[in-house]
């Protein structure tokens, strides 16, 4: 069955050259898929690393940050007892002074002197 000259061998050779470059072709596609596939995959573990390591970064300032926030009004919750310390030492002198004073006006109110 040699069509026209030998040309219908011709043509299955052709097409089964045509079908060989298809097969080549579909196997370097599928090395570039895979390959392609192991970067991101190895880009969105890059990915996942840096945010968790971000996320470790960002607690591990805001602890510092919240430490010496604490500090400061520790500091400042010290130096306000100090003050109302000071401030209750000097009325309770200043009505110490004044007792002595103050129970005799009464005593005389009382009395009526």
């Amino acid at each position: 069955m040699d069509y026209n000259g030998g040309r219908m061998e011709a043509e299955k050779t052709l097409l089964q050259q045509i079908r060989d470059k298809e097969q080549e072709f579909s196997k370097k596609l599928e090395t570039v898929k895979q390959e392609t596939d192991t970067q991101i995959a190895m880009e969105k573990a890059k990915r996942d690393n840096s945010l968790h390591e971000a996320e470790r970064t960002g607690k591990i300032a805001a602890e510092e940050l919240l430490r010496k926030e604490q500090q400061k009004t520790d500091l400042v919750i010290e130096r306000m007892k100090n003050a109302t310390t000071a401030e209750t030492d000097a009325a309770r002198l200043k009505g110490e002074k004044n007792l002595p004073v103050a129970t005799d006006k009464i005593v005389r109110y009382v009395i009526m002197e």
